[in-house]
């Protein structure tokens, strides 16, 4: 009884921190974003009011398909693990703060931020995504997408790229634990019977169900806590391989004030994370628990759920001074911590920039 309970407060841990991400404040009353029917939203460019289609998509001049950016690719960002694109059943702003917002008055105004399931395993969440995409690429007559997917929004990626690689030219992770994660092996104790697997479930539906009006009683988080454990992550992997033709790359968070080491060295760095790389986070409140878990005897960078070492996948472009909810602007759009000039709508725009400048 007793692992038991550890094992449940490892899982409310690991929920009440990803839940966290998504207390976001209402749009501005200027109804700058509006939510398309689909769930999607993008962007309608700066200083102006963008009309929305069924996939949200910009519909200043007309047709969708009209609206350029300064890339031959739209952007999809993929939600994490308990990503709502409406909170409370309102027209809300995304769990990306203001990032698209940021990109639109940066030139980028084909942005979009598709709802999947918010707790399920990413081979029933990538499939969601594989339809939005393809229904984004209708609308927009392009040819792939770039997916920037944060935490499991990247597994969910890569799953889009394994699946359908002609539709998509680059897959950047941030945060992802494409090696899983301390924190869900912990929680897998609870999750190896049936009973215990249906008790997580109900959990989350009883928390979440008041909340989020398109969860209802079809979700499965212990799936999503098996994929994030050691062994669901080496079936993940071992099934799920990186497609030719795709461009893959990551990047990642550290808090706790470690400034990484050896293990944040890189294939690529970008000019804005190098600007970073002496500058440390302090630890969220939310992360103490968690990060002290991954921490363990050897002091492993982290982001307060995701080790910096797991990570990795393909190119790697470096470690940020932010935790897991400060590299999406959660929450609330609050700093990163006292004296921490991290600014993640920067961060994604850095991204963007990068990705544009090869050519996709």
């Amino acid at each position: 009884m007793r692992d038991r309970l550890s094992a449940l407060c490892a899982s409310c841990l690991l929920l009440s921190a990803a839940c966290a991400e998504v207390l976001l404040p209402a749009d501005d009353d200027d109804g700058n974003i509006t939510t398309g029917v689909n769930g999607s939203t993008s962007s309608g460019g700066a200083g102006g009011a963008a009309s929305t289609g069924a996939w949200g998509h910009d519909g200043a001049g007309g047709s969708g398909a009209g609206t350029t950016s300064s890339g031959p690719y739209p952007i999809v960002l993929a939600h994490g693990f308990f990503g709502f694109e409406e909170f409370a059943g309102a027209d809300f702003a995304t769990y990306f703060f203001e990032v698209r917002e940021h990109l639109a008055a940066n030139d980028e105004p084909l942005v979009f931020t598709p709802a999947v399931d918010p707790f399920n395993d990413s081979t029933q969440r990538g499939a969601q995504l594989l339809a939005h995409v393809e229904a984004v690429l209708a609308e927009t007559g392009a040819q792939k997408v770039i997916l920037i997917g944060p935490s499991q929004g990247g597994l969910d990626s890569r799953v889009v790229a394994y699946e359908r690689p002609d539709l998509v030219a680059a897959v950047v992770t941030v945060a992802t634990p494409h090696r899983g994660s301390p924190v869900a092996d912990i929680a897998l104790g609870l999750t190896e019977d049936d009973f215990a697997s249906e008790l997580i479930d109900d959990l989350v539906n009883l928390l979440g169900a008041p909340l989020y009006d398109q969860v209802g009683n079809e979700t499965s988080v212990s799936e999503a806590l098996h994929q994030f454990s050691s062994p669901g992550i080496a079936e993940f992997n071992a099934h799920y391989t990186d497609s030719p033709g795709v461009f893959y790359a990551s990047l990642t968070g550290r808090t706790d004030n470690h400034l990484g080491g050896q293990v944040c060295a890189t294939d690529l760095e970008l000019p804005i994370i190098e600007g970073w790389r002496t500058e440390g986070d302090p630890t969220d409140v939310f992360f103490i628990l968690s990060e002290a878990i991954i921490d363990g005897d050897s002091d492993a960078p982290n982001d307060g759920l995701v080790r910096v070492a797991d990570a990795k996948h393909g190119e790697f472009w470096g470690c940020v001074p932010a935790d897991h909810m400060d590299e999406i602007g959660q929450l609330f759009g609050d700093g990163p911590g006292l004296g921490n000039p991290f600014d993640h709508k920067a961060l994604f725009l850095s991204i963007v920039r990068e990705l544009r400048k090869r050519g996709y």
